[in-house]
């Protein structure tokens, strides 16, 4: 959390230089912290690779994939952005993509709490920027936030976002080629945030955000 905004914009730059110099290819693995033992399902992953998607990724066997047909009060620029549902942890992750260089439409907020819709186009650098805005929009209940730089055997890069706190959404990430294909992840509880009861469950859906990154590949690329 910088104190000025020019800082962090510098910051903020860099790391997209970073994605465009990466070449050393690792798994990429969180920190990992400890919690009570409680009971949770036993860890099996499936493939999503759907035709005409850009993407394809392994997803926990007790998660359910469901196309995202909604972005505030109208439809998702591209029919490619899905959410993972985790029903018995009431928890679902969103993922937005986006193509680089292609027509958006981005929400504006008015004066009067109302959004409004503004074409434009989706820029690498400003989407990236929009990532770490996101984040730092938990700043005022958030008792940290930390990011980690992404690389990984499938050539994968990105960033990965830890809000410490009472946070809406503690785990975001966003993962790019930086010339053609960019998408955000951001998991979301649907109860009212509490870092110590939801520990347990965060850390055991961070393995499966870990292993989704460490799988995911661009389906696009030729």
């Amino acid at each position: 959390m910088q104190k000025h905004s020019s800082k962090r914009s510098y910051y903020q730059l860099s790391i997209a230089c970073c994605l465009l110099l990466l070449a050393c290819n690792s798994t990429y693995t969180s920190k990992k912290t400890g919690y009570f033992k409680i009971d949770l399902p036993e860890k099996k992953y499936v493939q999503f690779e759907k035709e005409g998607f850009p993407y394809s990724f392994e997803y926990p066997a007790y998660a359910q994939v469901v196309q995202d047909t909604t972005y505030f009060d109208s439809s998702p620029e591209n029919p490619y952005w899905i959410n993972l549902d985790f029903p018995q942890f009431d928890a679902r992750l969103f993922l937005s993509y986006k193509i680089v260089g292609g027509k958006a439409t981005y929400k504006v907020k008015q004066a009067n709490g109302t959004y409004k819709d503004s074409t434009g186009v989706n820029v690498f650098d400003k989407m990236v920027n929009d990532a770490f805005n996101l984040t730092n929009k938990n700043q005022s209940v958030a008792s940290s936030i930390t990011n980690t730089l992404i690389h990984t055997e499938n050539g994968i890069s990105g960033v990965f976002f830890k809000v410490g706190g009472n946070a809406a959404t503690a785990k975001q990430f966003f993962l790019s080629d930086t010339s053609k294909n960019f998408i955000r992840g951001a998991l979301y509880f649907g109860v009212t945030p509490n870092v110590d009861s939801l520990r347990p469950v965060q850390d055991f859906l961070q393995v499966d955000l870990d292993h989704l990154i460490n799988t995911f590949k661009w389906t696009n690329k030729k």
